[in-house]
This record gives structure tokens, sequence and C-alpha cells, in this order.
């Protein structure tokens, strides 16, 4: 193996140590189980709270203005920063349009009640408990500090090695290990954040960031305690988050082989296709040695640390500016629909046969929460909650995690990045993982209670 020196083997160990610690060690807090990098997101969230539903606020108008600005100017030469930020398609100019729009209806309380209401757009942009302006600062530590997941060795050292569990059984690279613990142990988003650039860095394959991104972005294992608190039954918490591990694993299995995921191209972000060894060990390395050579010759190419923090702060930025808008536009519709129309109860009226069929108790209150979930994870429990039968309850709690897109988070997440999934490919995914999920978490509840 070549021979690196004493400060690449500091930039790998160091480093990708401080960034396991951040991103993926889960340490107890008073609001429950946290992974450091939200710790300190909660913390300047914290501080900046009188102000900083104004800051995005800003930056929507910001991101709308220069979206439209962009349109009537043409491009000149290679692609710059304030091309990557506001040079995109009418689509999401439009979307940024409307996050302006929702957010002057909140906080100027202007407009349709459903629009400016605390259960609608309050949820994403009220200053103190605000999904969006909580994202401002999640983004600002992980924008900055994701990098030292991905640029000093740690992804292509345990990526050689978990090759052979990771691509046969999930159909994905074996470097996505690390993409599934960090959304596990810390949250959905950062599994999506990392997805992303990994997808953007060539890493990836569409189907391969598709796949990642829409089944390996689990929820956290604070937010399922929300999920299970909020519908009552927080005795049986570990009953719950067992019962979502199997299910999730078993969707992980299936949804690669099938529609829509499978039918995604796999070819890198600009079109090419991979080698087929790209993941095959040379000849004289073993899975650790050629993990370790990966690694060493990734911190390697990264030696210029000035050129990897003005990096970071170009993804800030990106986020801030692409994301954040396009989560406050679809979060506010999807909410608004679920809290003030009947459109996804009416969604969920085909499900009442068959929870009945499957012997769910109390099956017409239980098909309403089925569909809802895809506006926000939390609403089937907050709907479920007044069901009498702990087993109904548990299928909802349980079922409503498995699903795992939801437009209030991390749906809107992924539509802001450059992943290839569009909004229809997102609620077929849901609704693939509801049908899937019914029967087998049914299964478990009849064994369980």
């Amino acid at each position: 193996m070549k021979k690196f020196s004493a400060y690449t083997w500091f930039l790998f160990i160091v480093l990708s140590v401080i960034g396991v610690f951040l991103f993926i060690t889960p340490i107890g807090t008073d609001n429950g189980i946290k992974v450091p990098i939200a710790i300190l997101a909660n913390w300047l969230a914290g501080k900046v709270e009188p102000f900083i539903h104004w800051f995005a606020y800003g930056t929507f108008i910001i991101a709308a203005l220069g979206s439209i600005i962009m349109h009537f100017v043409p491009q000149k030469g290679p692609r710059t920063l304030l091309d990557s930020i506001f040079r995109v398609h009418w689509f999401w100019t439009t979307m940024r349009v409307l996050a302006v729009v929702f957010a002057s209806m909140f906080l100027f309380q202007i407009g349709p009640e459903s629009f400016r209401s605390d259960i609608t757009s309050g949820i994403l942009i009220d200053p103190s408990s605000g999904l969006v302006t909580f994202m401002f600062t999640l983004f600002l530590f992980a924008g900055l500090l994701l990098p030292l997941l991905t640029d000093f060795g740690l992804l292509e050292f345990f990526g050689s090695m978990m090759v052979k569990v990771m691509r046969p059984i999930f159909k994905i690279p074996g470097r996505a290990a690390i993409d599934c613990l960090a959304s596990w142990v810390g949250d959905g988003t950062i599994g999506v954040l990392l997805t992303a650039k990994q997808y953007e860095d060539k890493n990836y394959t569409g189907r391969e960031a598709a796949v990642i991104a829409t089944t390996f972005s689990v929820v956290s294992i604070t937010f399922s305690i929300v999920v299970i608190e909020t519908i009552g039954l927080d005795k049986h918490f570990l009953k719950f988050y067992g019962a979502v591990i199997l299910v999730g694993l078993i969707l992980a299995f299936i949804m690669p082989r099938i529609f829509p995921l499978s039918r995604k191209a796999d070819t890198l972000i600009d079109g090419t296709t991979p080698p087929e060894n790209r993941e095959d060990v040379p000849q004289g390395y073993n899975a650790i040695t050629f993990g370790l050579h990966n690694a060493l010759t990734k911190a390697e190419s990264n030696k210029n640390l000035g050129n990897v923090f003005g990096n970071g702060v170009k993804n800030v930025l990106e986020m801030w500016f692409a994301v954040t808008p396009v989560i406050m536009a679809f979060g506010t519709i999807a909410l608004v629909l679920a809290e003030f129309t009947s459109f996804f109860k009416i969604l969920g009226m085909p499900f009442e046969p068959i929870l009945a069929l499957l012997q769910i108790p109390e099956a017409g209150a239980a098909a309403q929460t089925m569909i809802v979930g895809f506006a926000d994870m939390l609403l089937p429990s907050i709907l479920g909650a007044g069901i009498e039968s702990e087993l109904t309850r548990f299928f909802i709690a349980t079922v409503s995690v498995t699903q795992l897109i939801y437009m209030s988070e991390v749906g809107g997440l992924i539509l802001g990045t450059k992943l290839p999934l569009k909004l229809w490919d997102l609620f077929v995914i849901f609704l693939v993982r509801t049908i899937i999920s019914i029967p087998i978490v049914a299964t478990i509840a009849h064994l369980l209670f």
C-alpha cells in the first residue's frame, strides 16, 4: 500500500472521529436522545429565536427575487455560486414565491385562516417551534461540518467492508451504511443531506441515491418516542420500535426491487455510467486494507482545509436558499389539505375494508390516518390518540413511522435537493410502503396485543 504522510493519517483519523461524534453518537438530553449536531442546532435556535423567523422570511424573499431575476439574465461562462442558488426551473421559482406568500400570511396574520394557522404554516415558521426556522440552524452546522463525514475517508473506509452486505441485500453501495446510521441515530434530514451530497459528488447513481433517501432516511429514535407518546403508548416503546426496525428492514429489501425505485436510471448525476467493478477489491488487498487505502487517498485529496471550509459555506447557502423555501411551500400546502379539507380522509377510505379484513378494531377511524401521514408524520398519531383500542393505536403509530415520506420535512427536503425524485415519485413510494406495511404491522400487532 502507498505510504501516506502523518498529516494525511491525522486528517483521516481525527477529523473522521469528530464527524462520527457529531453526526452519529447518541447523547441523552432533557429532551430525549439526540446527536451533538442536533444539540448544537437546538442551542443556536434558542439564541436566535427572537429574530430567526424574520431571517427565514428575508431568505425566502431573496430566493424568490433572485430566481425571478435570473430568468431574464443570460448565463455567461461557467456556472457560478449565484447560478447554482438562483438559476432554477420556473417550477422551483414558483415554489419560492409561494414560500414568501405563505410566510407572509402567518407572520402578518393576513389571508385565509387555513394558511395562517398555527397548525399549518405556523408548524413551519413559528419562531419558537417551527420546523423551517430550526432547519436554518441545523443546515448551518450540517453544511459546515458534513465534510467531516464525507471528505476525509470515513465513507471510503467502511464502504469496502460493508459492500458485501449492502449491495446484495439492499442494492446500494457499502458506503451507504454510514448514511443509514446517521439517519437512524441522528435524523432523517441528516441522512437526506448526506445522500444528496454523495449523489452530487458522483459517489451514488440516481437509482442508488433515490433508494437511500426514501428507504434509509428513517426518523430518529427521539422522534419515534414523540410519536408513541402522542398516541399514548409510551409504555410499549420497545415493542413499537422493534416493530419499526423489523418492518423497515423488510421494506428496505423490497423497495429497491420494485417500481418506482427499480426504474430509476443507474447513472451518475452527469449522465455517465459508473464502472461495474467500482467496489471490487483489487488483487493484493483485502476489504480492510483497500478501504484504508481509499480513505487515505480521499483525505490526501482534501489537504487544503480552506477549500473544504469554502465548500461547506456553499453547502449552507444552497440549503438556506434552495431547500428551506421548498419545505415551506410544500409543507404548508400538505398541512392545509390535511387539517382543513377531507382530501386525505377521502384517500384513506379504500383502506377501511382492508383494515376490517385484517381485524383491526375501529377500522374506520384507523383508515382515516393511513394517508394523512404524507403531510406530516405526527398527524396520524394525533388523529389516532382518541381511539380506545391499544392494538389499533399501536398499528397506526407503527405504520406512520414506516411510511417514512412526509412532506413537512423529509419529502420537502428531498424535493429541494438535486436527487432524481419528483413529488409523484414520493407519493407512489409512500403509498407502496403503506400497502406493504399494513399486513405486516397488523400481524405484529395481533401477536403483541
